[in-house]
Parts: structure tokens; C-alpha cells; sequence
């Protein structure tokens, strides 16, 4: 006979109460993972839309799209404020599209008018990283646009400096840290249920 350990049990029903409180304080707005490059936005929001059972959309593969060039390209061709505004745009159509999770570039929550759309009719979930994690993801991939530079690790220094302030306003924010995947997503569900008692809070 087998017998289950209590303390699996009451953390898996935990996990079910955090996903259902998660599943109701979104209720049927978009998702929109925020932060800097390298801070996990796509690898961990293709398993959260999985785990919440909902669309996953890649904000700057749908501007690649879009534009017919990779990103790398846009910049390199028409530069930084040309790919922001199709960017911008970009993002307004997505934002339409209702229920889903979507992973937005490092720069797109910087814009006040994408701020604020995502702010009424979206949920925003800042991934959080600190640098030397970031330097270590970033590093694996040549094509950043914003670290072809002498200096990689200053330019994403100022980026935090800059940045990290108003990625703060976002409505969740969980510390993106090098643990598997699954873990980082259980973190974000939690983040979300949090935000459902924080709410009652504010109105009680």
C-alpha cells in the first residue's frame, strides 16, 4: 500500500489554489512578462502560458514579423527609434488579442503610451534579474542590438540604472534567478494569487 508524504500533498494543493487564484485575478486580460534581456521573459513565459492554459506571443518575434527583418536588422538599417515605434504599434495590436501570455522586449514598457495600455487592460510581471546573471544569459547570443558595445556589462548597467525604476511599477514582480524553469513559473503563479489578496486588502 502506497502512502502519500503530507507534505508533497499540501504543496501540490497549494499549487492548485495559487493557479486557480492566479486564473481569477487575471481574468481574461493578457499577461505581459517585463524586464531586461536575458531576464527569461520567453523561456519562462512559453511554460507559464502552458501552465495557465493560454496563448504564448513573442512581442519582438511579432515585430520581425511585421517588419520582415530581424531585429538585429531593423536596428541596423533604420535604427533604434524606428524599431520603437513599430514596436509600440506592434504591442497595441497584441494587447487586443485579450487572454494570453506575452513576452515584450526590455525597451517596450519604457514607452508611456505601452505602459500605460498595458497598465488598463493587462497584468504586468517584472523578471526581476540582477547583472551577473543577465551578463551570463546574454552572453550566449551575439544578436542584442543595445550590447554591441566596448563595454557590454556598463551598457546593461545603465539599462538597469535607468530602467529597473519603471519596470517597478508593474503589477507583479518576482526575482528571475538561475533555478529550472518550472520553478521560476510556480514563482510567478504565486506572484499573481499574491496580487488577488493584496486587491481584497486594498478593498476591505
Amino acid at each position: 500500500m502506497l502512502y502519500k508524504q503530507p507534505g508533497k500533498v499540501m504543496a501540490k494543493r497549494s499549487t492548485i489554489k495559487d493557479l486557480e487564484a492566479a486564473k481569477t485575478f487575471v481574468s481574461g486580460r493578457p499577461i505581459v512578462l517585463v524586464g531586461l534581456m536575458g531576464a527569461g521573459k520567453t523561456s519562462i513565459g512559453r511554460r507559464l502560458a502552458e501552465k495557465m492554459g493560454l496563448p504564448f506571443v513573442d512581442a519582438d518575434h511579432e515585430i520581425e514579423l511585421a517588419a520582415a527583418q530581424s531585429i538585429p536588422d531593423i536596428f541596423a538599417q533604420h535604427g533604434e527609434a524606428y524599431f520603437r515605434e513599430g514596436e509600440r504599434r506592434v504591442i497595441a495590436r497584441l494587447m487586443e488579442n485579450g487572454a494570453q501570455v506575452l513576452a515584450t522586449g526590455g525597451g517596450a514598457f519604457i514607452n508611456p503610451e505601452t505602459r500605460a495600455r498595458i497598465k488598463a487592460g493587462g497584468v504586468s510581471v517584472w523578471l526581476r534579474a540582477e547583472l551577473p546573471l543577465l551578463m551570463k544569459r546574454v552572453s550566449k547570443r551575439g544578436d542584442r542590438p543595445l550590447l554591441k558595445a566596448d563595454d557590454p556589462e556598463a551598457v546593461m548597467r545603465d539599462l538597469m540604472a535607468l530602467r529597473y525604476p519603471i519596470y517597478a511599477e508593474a503589477d507583479v514582480t518576482v526575482e528571475s534567478r538561475d533555478v529550472q524553469h518550472q520553478q521560476m513559473v510556480s514563482e510567478v503563479i504565486r506572484g499573481l494569487a499574491r496580487a488577488v489578496e493584496r486587491q481584497k486588502d486594498t478593498h476591505d
